[in-house]
């Protein structure tokens, strides 16, 4: 109950964030992931130490793993890869472009040899087209899909504050992973899987991508607002010097925008101005309308207006900064031990009702490397 991936083994060749992204959620649910690191680590160890001595992002994406170095370059080393492999459901790999074909264990290969196996490869920009070999990190991929232009100010282009391709990669691969493991319970044939970041991007910008296609529009930057959605936005709200706030308000249809003009700003009279009879005229004449709001919220203290909200039922948020967030009264925590003591790290999303989950500890490097060397060290690379 609550590990259903138990059983399952992951050789994960990996670094950085998307695979281990991948894998992660694998060993939460179970799953035994052998993590291959360099002699060096990976470098995603040497980011930070602001854990206790422990980089953050290692930290949150390599839980519940074994760490075994390795150096496949050498012939010892890479024949115990390929006995790891043999044994494995699921062999996941983010090197760069053509490093895991160069050391012996590239997909075609493996499939070919093991026919149950289940390959992940994440790359930067895929196997075929004119950007194949480049490489790719994230904040790269964000630019070139596209993300940047549709982020940040009207002023100028921004990167999404977080590691968003390595995430979002990593979350695609892991679905993937799953979908590739059900259907061998049904056939008995694993599968080759392959997910890249600018692919994974390029998803994202769905939206933007077809309002260009279809419509000839360019997705425009608005800061904290809606493109396409009026009012939609970040309002100063407080008369008083000290009581000022900044207020999130969404307003998603007609129901709501008749609500937020009666109810919260008492301006029945907007009901009736044809150029705010519609979203697309309240998008069209955004500014106008953002004025009458400003306005009106400027004179009411924040805790009037997100009385009058709730009463309203139209959507809020506090605009919040990582301080907040981290006294925040409804974020979920889990504790992950690592070497240099227990961390705090934020709760997983997924919550599966009466089936409680521990985190696994997070390894120190090569912690497991002699033993996985013991337990292997008599097996043949190949099944019988």
């Amino acid at each position: 109950m609550g590990y259903p991936l138990k059983g399952v083994t992951v050789v994960a060749v990996e670094q950085a964030a998307a695979a281990p992204y991948a894998s992660s959620r694998l060993a939460d649910a179970g799953a035994r992931v052998i993590k291959i690191e360099r002699p060096e680590g990976d470098f995603s160890r040497g980011y930070d130490k602001a854990v206790n001595g422990d980089s953050t992002y290692f930290v949150w994406l390599n839980r519940g793993k074994e760490s075994v170095v390795l150096d496949y370059t050498q012939p010892e080393d890479a024949a115990l890869l390929q006995r790891l492999i043999a044994r494995a459901d699921v062999l996941i790999q983010n090197l760069g472009p053509g490093a895991a074909v160069r050391a012996g264990f590239g997909w075609e290969k493996m499939r070919q040899l093991h026919p149950r196996l289940i390959t992940c490869d994440i790359s930067g920009y895929g196997e075929e087209g004119p950007y194949a070999g480049m490489r790719a990190y994230d904040l790269l991929v964000q630019a070139e899909s596209g993300i940047c232009s549709v982020t940040g100010s009207p002023e100028t282009p921004g990167r999404i504050g977080i590691s968003a391709c390595d995430v979002g990669t990593g979350m695609y691969a892991h679905a993937a992973i799953l979908e590739a493991l059900l259907q061998r319970e049904r056939t008995g044939e694993g599968s080759a899987i392959h997910v890249s970041l600018f692919d994974a991007m390029c998803d994202w910008m769905t939206v933007p991508l077809l309002h260009y296609d279809y419509a000839g529009t360019t997705w425009p930057r608005v800061g904290l607002a809606h493109p396409t959605i009026a009012p939609y936005g970040a309002y100063r709200v407080g008369g008083e010097v000290g009581d000022e706030a900044t207020i999130l308000i969404g307003v998603q249809n007609d129901g709501e925008w008749k609500r937020f003009a009666t109810q919260v700003l008492g301006r029945p009279g907007l009901l009736g101005r044809p150029e705010f009879a519609s979203n697309m005229l309240r998008v069209e004449h955004r500014d106008p309308l953002d004025t009458e709001i400003k306005a009106i919220l400027a004179c009411m203290a924040p805790a009037e207006v997100r009385q009058k909200l709730q009463m309203a039922q139209v959507a809020f948020a506090a605009v919040n900064g990582v301080q907040e967030l981290s006294s925040h009264p409804h974020l979920r925590r889990a504790t992950v031990p690592t070497v240099h003591g227990n961390a705090q790290v934020v709760a997983p999303p997924a919550i599966f009702r009466k089936e409680p989950r521990e985190l696994g500890r997070v390894p120190g490097i090569g912690q497991h490397t002699e033993a996985i060397r013991a337990e292997f060290s008599g097996i043949p690379a190949l099944p019988a």
